[in-house]
């Protein structure tokens, strides 16, 4: 019973509800924070792309975030778009979901870390999970000669919403 609590409480934290509208605001506020410490332009293509990855917590294509900028008025012109994303992933704004092809909005921005995915497979709805809470060590006994910059784990499975079964 405690495990069933504690498994619970985990997928509520990770695809449960939240009051998004602070979540939103709060992920724009610290990354308009970070451009102005950085002394970089948030420019507005680099603000609806954000945007648009933050509306749902839902991992996107590049083809989708494009056809969504062209609806929006902006530039969709395929360069222009990867460069932007490039350019969020590389300042910690933005992740990329190999497994899906897709990119989602970091949901801690505030510092460098490996996050771990957790990703649904039929929902294809996508949790992340900070690399501490996630228990994944990287620990790089026997690697002397190597320095290790980034890690992305990527946990495939059935959320308990797509489960067939009762019994978790």
């Amino acid at each position: 019973m405690a495990k069933q609590k504690q498994q619970s409480e985990v997928e509520s934290k990770i695809f449960g509800n939240h009051d998004h509208g602070n979540c939103f605001d709060d992920a724009i506020k610290q990354i308009e924070i970070y451009f102005i410490k950085k002394k970089l332009q948030f420019t507005p293509l680099r603000r609806k792309v954000f945007e648009i990855l933050l509306r749902d917590h839902k991992p996107l294509g590049a083809y989708e975030i494009l056809d969504t900028l062209g609806k929006e008025g902006h530039s969709s012109s395929p360069p222009i778009a990867y460069r932007v994303l490039d350019f969020l992933i590389e300042h910690g704004f933005v992740h990329k979901i190999q497994g899906l092809n897709a990119f989602i909005a970091c949901s801690n921005p505030n510092h460098i870390h490996s996050p771990a995915f957790v990703i649904c497979r039929k929902c294809e709805k996508v949790a992340e999970i900070d690399e501490k809470k996630s228990g994944v060590s990287f620990q790089t006994p026997g690697i002397e000669n190597f320095k290790v910059e980034k890690t992305t784990v990527e946990l495939i499975g059935i959320c308990r919403s797509c489960s067939d079964t009762a019994n978790w």
